[in-house]
């Protein structure tokens, strides 16, 4: 389908009040049409079809092809031509509005083809049936399959077509509905619609912050991996800013609000979402190409074949020789050669975790030369994990785990967590321990009583304020821990350091072997995150990554991409968080691990259900399988007309070879049946990621 089409048909379908009503413009109200006009071929398609069926039963072409009689009874002839009439206007009249706009425009494509090939059959059959001439041309059953399977082809390519506006609702679903406000009548739950520049909200331990602004009182961990791509929670206290749709982990913020609606970072990211959707390149259908062609070779091919025979002397044999060139030239295997093999290979994804969302991504995955994995969340697991454990001197590393998990245990704070875990695989149930009198130190760590003494676990700050002194030994650890970007946080008993922990993101063994296979096949692999530079070069030296953009906001994701791009690679990006979403909907495949945030997977061109990394290696072969099939199925549609169509002509006349109405039909479905057969074999496709990933 072209793509002046495709616009002309958002315009229809905004004009009958079935487009989106996004208020990020035009981007989302083309995809809402997208969407609401493959509900149009849907019900176009059945209601077709179940006319069809008593067209082709009282045919008698068709009934003459298979040798039964055609039940009689009064009135029983004008039933092809008065429902096969129904269906030209009713189904047909996509393909004929199409045709009129590619007339318009000067473009000839798929629906100039078909528009032209049902008007050839239509006015032909009633010239048969009003029997003018005597020409024997009833078409009424080739008129009214071709319909019909021309609307399925249009029902699965426009199924087939992703659609990423939702990613501006999923966007606006961060903010909480309503918020805080703090007057001097106490605080009072507004919406969040009507908050203002200057007003006062409180944000509790674990909501979410409604609007930008600055901390007044209070102060917290912030979690604003959705926003930067900081894996770890981020102190903010009394004159820090804050950003909307971030969440207070462990403590309670009074905030004075800054920004609101449009202004937001959130509503910036917005922005960058539809204006890299907006700006992705629409490559032109192959099938629309072959169109073009198949038209000016068909109506040279009638045109002439009327000259030659009206010369020769036989007016009536031009008639039916032109009829049969047009009717043979009816793309029904071009018309499925490609939507059906979208249909079947994202049939066959979404069997192995993968959703293609956006008809043309497998395309383009083919020639991806370079895979941009996120890191947060994709190449690791997204949550902090023990990775080292240091004490001082008569201290076991069970007994630190024991004593920090303690104390932890009454926290919610995402560090507090990864250390009871650690503690729970690691400590025997003999050894724990418990405490009481817990105590949060926003920004310092915790405290808590352990067998009647003090123990603290904390970062820097908590040191300082204690005025505890770490061990040398110590000490050397946890610096190398610090220089390839670890958390690192210290166990005080008493007032004296017993010893540290580092926690990291930890990396999913999956991605390892994601990116040996990759390098195997010849693709670059890149990194982007918004951690560290030392988090990401320690990441990518493990995990040998050729490339890594650290320290990169939402923004500069998106022009990292770009950047890539300018270089000449083809790029796919794999993320699953809203900072990734500007840079999933620029790449030219965007990638959504499916554990990820819903922005991120409705900007993705495909999204994988589950978080294993190695499920790009199915996209990569899907493509590659599937465009083969495109191909194939193309070269048939295509090849088989023009071999026909000369046939059809009557350039073999003279030897005794000519093509009939019938037979030209006859053949029309063969080729309809071998491409539909080509694209099953891709059913037979293995897409596990484990065998490809060994491979």
């Amino acid at each position: 389908m072209s793509h002046d089409h495709q616009q002309q048909e958002v315009e229809q379908v905004r004009n009958t009040g079935h487009a989106g009503h996004d208020a990020h413009g035009d981007h989302a109200d083309r995809h809402a049409g997208h969407g609401a006009h493959g509900e149009v071929f849907r019900q176009k398609f059945w209601i077709s079809l179940a006319l069809s069926v008593p067209v082709v039963v009282f045919s008698h072409m068709f009934a003459d092809l298979l040798g039964y009689t055609v039940p009689d009874f009064p009135g029983a002839s004008w039933i092809p031509p008065v429902v096969g009439t129904a269906i030209f206007f009713y189904g047909g009249a996509p393909f004929l509005t199409g045709a009129w706009s590619e007339l318009k425009s000067r473009r000839p494509g798929m629906m100039l083809l078909i528009g032209m090939a049902i008007t050839v059959a239509f006015l032909a059959s009633w010239v048969t049936t009003l029997q003018i001439g005597g020409f024997n041309l009833d078409f009424w059953w080739e008129l009214a399959l071709l319909i019909v399977i021309m609307l399925l082809g249009h029902w699965l390519e426009m199924r087939a077509l992703g659609s990423a506006s939702g990613a501006l609702d999923a966007l606006a679903a961060l903010l909480p509905d309503t918020a805080d406000r703090v007057t001097d009548d106490g605080v009072t739950e507004v919406p969040v619609s009507e908050l203002a520049t200057g007003d006062l909200v409180l944000v509790r331990a674990g909501g979410r912050i409604p609007a930008d602004g600055t901390v007044e009182d209070g102060r917290a961990e912030v979690d604003e991996s959705m926003i930067t791509g900081e894996s770890n929670p981020v102190p903010r206290s009394v004159g820090d800013t804050v950003v909307a749709g971030t969440v207070a982990t462990d403590s309670a913020l009074r905030i004075q609000v800054g920004a609101v609606g449009e202004d937001t970072a959130l509503a910036g990211i917005q922005r960058l979402v539809a204006d890299a959707q907006s700006s992705s390149s629409r490559a032109q259908a192959l099938a629309d190409r072959a169109a073009a062609f198949l038209f000016y070779f068909a109506s040279i091919a009638g045109l002439l074949t009327f000259v030659v025979w009206s010369l020769l002397g036989n007016v009536d044999e031009a008639v039916v020789r032109t009829v049969t060139v047009l009717v043979i030239a009816c793309p029904h295997a071009l018309g499925l050669a490609i939507p059906l093999v979208i249909a079947i290979s994202t049939e066959r994804a979404a069997k192995a975790g993968v959703l293609v969302k956006d008809r043309l991504a497998l395309e383009r995955m083919r020639n991806v030369d370079v895979v941009l994995f996120d890191k947060t969340g994709t190449l690791t697991q997204g949550r902090h994990a023990v990775t080292g454990v240091v004490t001082t001197a008569g201290v076991t590393e069970t007994e630190l785990l024991a004593l920090a998990a303690a104390v932890e245990a009454d926290s919610e704070h995402p560090v507090a967590r990864a250390i009871v875990a650690e503690a729970a695989a690691n400590v025997p149930a003999d050894e724990r321990r418990t405490a009481s009198d817990f105590r949060s130190l926003p920004g310092r760590g915790v405290r808590a009583n352990v067998d009647g003494v003090e123990v603290a676990v904390g970062g820097p700050a908590m040191l300082a304020e204690l005025n505890a002194t770490v061990p040398g030994d110590v000490a050397a650890q946890t610096k190398r821990w610090v220089e390839r970007g670890a958390s690192v946080l210290h166990l005080v008993r008493d007032g004296r350091v017993l010893g540290a922990v580092a926690l990291e993101d930890a990396v999913r063994e999956e991605s390892r072997q994601a990116i040996d296979a990759l390098h195997e096949r010849g693709v670059k692999v890149a990194m982007i995150t918004g951690d560290a530079r030392q988090v990401a070069d320690a990441v990518a030296a493990d995990l040998g990554i050729d490339e890594a953009f650290a320290d990169v906001l939402p923004e500069n994701k998106d022009a990292e991409v770009a950047a890539l791009q300018a270089r000449g690679h083809r790029v796919a990006m794999v993320g699953d968080g809203v900072n990734d979403a500007p840079a999933l909907a620029r790449a030219d495949v965007g990638v959504a691990i499916g554990a990820g945030t819903d922005v991120a997977i409705e900007s993705a061109g495909v999204v994988l259900a589950a978080d294993d990394p190695r499920a790009v290696l199915s996209i990569i072969d899907l493509s590659q399988a599937s465009y083969r099939k495109m191909w194939q199925n193309l070269v048939w549609a295509t090849g088989y007309n023009v071999i026909a169509v000369p046939l059809a002509a009557g350039v073999l006349a003279f030897a005794g070879v000519a093509i009939s109405p019938a037979v030209a039909a006859i053949l029309m479905s063969v080729s309809t049946i071998v491409v539909a057969l080509n694209a099953q074999l891709l059913r037979r496709l293995d897409l596990d990621p484990e065998r490809l990933s060994r491979n």
